[in-house]
């Protein structure tokens, strides 16, 4: 996906939201997040990470870019939030995903943060990821962006492995 638009990398941290996201083509945030996604608008390009403990298994898992999605539209407030978990995201986005990683594939970050600005302390470079969206330059998203290419397919195919994970999930306690 290209565009003009302003790029960020949006970071997922639940397998749940990841399924919810895939499937209806939205993404939501925390009403404390108004001001950071205030900005969104139709055009611009996020890329989708998911991160080591989105799936439940840190140890095994790795922080992966795994899908490029383009906005549709602004952030609105939903009056009926969706919610994961204790959690509650009044905040929603339409999105475009038409490609995905297959499971267990992406782009592994932590193997290009030294070629990314946006981690300019490459030791300490999981911290920019504690607030997503996180703001992308054009030399940082294109750098993912031309790696993920390589290795996603068409959504429907590879839809199924996440959104199977998400309804299998065991509530977090």
């Amino acid at each position: 996906m290209s565009g003009d638009g302003n790029a960020y990398l949006m970071v997922i941290g639940d397998q749940e939201a990841l399924g919810w996201i895939l499937s209806t083509q939205q993404t939501a945030f925390p009403a404390t997040r108004r001001s950071d996604v205030a900005g969104l608008a139709a055009g611009d390009r996020m890329l989708v990470y998911t991160t080591r403990g989105c799936f439940r298994n840190p140890t095994r898992d790795q922080g992966r870019v795994i899908a490029s999605a383009a906005v549709q539209g602004p952030v609105v407030r939903d009056d009926d939030p969706v919610r994961f978990g204790e959690r509650e995201f009044p905040l929603r986005c339409p999105l475009l995903i038409t490609e995905v990683a297959p499971f267990g594939s992406g782009v592994v970050l932590a193997e290009h943060v030294e070629h990314l600005h946006v981690f300019p302390d490459p030791r300490s470079w999981s911290v920019r990821l504690r607030r997503s969206p996180v703001a992308l330059d054009d030399h940082d998203h294109r750098y993912v962006a031309d790696r993920l290419q390589h290795c996603t397919r068409p959504l429907a195919e590879a839809i199924e492995d996440y959104t199977s994970r998400a309804a299998s999930a065991e509530p977090r306690r």
